[in-house]
């Protein structure tokens, strides 16, 4: 046993951890299981946002903090390095493990170094397509990709949120032995049909009849929402000529809303800002289909919300989305570069109550048994192995339970 403890003691840090987003869920998700499941868990933050009280917590007042520029709900901070080091050093974990290639990030790979112990993170955030997708600057791309190459570098195991960025991280120079597809998951029990509700819409002033297809996520340009616009904007008299009352609804929020409100108005388009809790869950479960067209998720934690909740899903053929949707099944995965193809499948799914209905059961059914205990099972078993400790008390999780690419298959339904 490494230092002769008993069992790992996992120092975990984050740039994001008050945010509203995947790495933060993850990262809060993690913190109350590992407290349920007896795990020697702490997470090392440094930010000015609101963050949850909890004794797993250690939240450094940071140096400087600022708006990162664009994305007034994110925060740039420059953490206390030093006082960091010497907590994480009187800690004296068996394994540190780094959320996000942040100052707090890098703070985490110095302590490893340090304190010479094993290295673990999580590639969350697929940083050079945000650049590429944001900015289209081959340079900008090229030193972003660079940048991630030397960050992750030096890790000795480098777990992603679906088998497509293996494959992205050996383009970074990340040797593929050192890397590992967590098996994913969320809070099942948070999402599921029986939240459905239809008086949810009335606080919303949305007629409870209309088919509802819902976006949830960061409304920001890198989630490719500029085509979502113009493709909602084709179908919607499409479908009006043939009778069917459909609204987009969009939750969540960001540098892209406004925008996104004022070439949707008068388009039967609702955006409802943040919401948490049961709302969410009844909103998600009242809908009727999910669309994703993101090409930047490395996994798409609202697509595992959605396909729990029972709603067939629309995502883009780039990134992680393509692994949680079986196409033709559960949903469709529709080329990026054919925006035809995404107004034929949303008018074909707001059409056909019985393709919906079909896809639901189908979906709600793949996605029970993606509950987050197996997600942080495998996680665990990663950092116990990784620090030495041959065998864990965890359950073991089957290849087969993991998120892989599904093989295209034939698709059941027309094209």
């Amino acid at each position: 046993m490494p230092g002769g403890q008993a069992k790992a003691r996992v120092l975990l840090f984050t740039d994001t951890l008050g945010d509203v987003n995947g790495v933060s869920r993850f990262v809060n998700d993690l913190i109350d299981r590992s407290a349920q499941a007896g795990r020697d868990l702490s997470v090392f933050t440094s930010t000015r946002m609101p963050v949850r009280s909890s004794a797993a917590i250690l939240n450094f007042r940071p140096r400087f903090a600022t708006a990162m520029p664009g994305y007034r709900h994110l925060e740039v901070a420059c953490p206390p390095a030093r006082e960091m080091l010497r907590t994480a050093r009187a800690l004296a974990p068996t394994c540190i493990h780094v959320s996000t290639p942040g100052p707090v990030g890098l703070v985490g790979r110095k302590a490893a170094k340090i304190l010479g112990v094993p290295l673990v993170g999580v590639y969350h955030t697929d940083f050079p397509a945000y650049i590429e997708h944001l900015f289209n600057d081959a340079a900008l791309s090229w030193l972003c990709r660079s940048a991630m190459g030397r960050f992750y570098g030096a890790f000795d195991r480098v777990l992603t949120r679906s088998s497509h960025y293996t494959s992205e991280l050996r383009g970074l120079g990340i040797d593929p032995a050192r890397c590992r597809t967590l098996t994913a998951g969320i809070r099942t029990e948070r999402f599921s049909p029986r939240f459905k509700d239809p008086e949810v819409w009335r606080p919303f002033g949305l007629p409870a009849q209309a088919v509802k297809v819902l976006y949830a996520g960061r409304v920001s340009v890198e989630k490719n929402l500029p085509m979502l616009a113009k493709v909602w904007r084709t179908c919607l008299p499409l479908l009006q000529r043939r009778g069917i009352d459909a609204r987009l609804v969009v939750l969540g929020d960001g540098p892209y809303r406004e925008e996104m409100e004022e070439q949707l108005q008068g388009s039967s388009a609702a955006f409802l800002g943040f919401q948490t809790g049961r709302t969410l869950s009844s909103l998600y479960a009242s809908s009727d289909l999910f669309v994703f067209p993101s090409v930047t998720d490395t996994l798409g934690q609202a697509v595992l919300e959605a396909q729990c909740s029972g709603l067939p899903a629309l995502v883009s053929d780039v990134g992680g989305p393509r692994d949680i949707v079986h196409h033709g099944q559960t949903g469709f995965v529709a080329s990026i570069a054919r925006p035809d193809v995404w107004r034929d499948r949303l008018i074909a799914l707001c059409m056909d109550a019985s393709l919906r209905s079909d896809m639901s059961r189908a979906a709600a059914a793949t996605a029970a048994d993606r509950t987050f205990e197996r997600s942080f099972a495998h996680f665990w078993q990663e950092h116990e192995a990784i620090s030495g400790f041959p065998g864990s008390d965890g359950p073991e999780i089957p290849a087969a339970d993991r998120i892989s690419t599904p093989s295209p298959g034939v698709c059941t339904v027309p094209a």
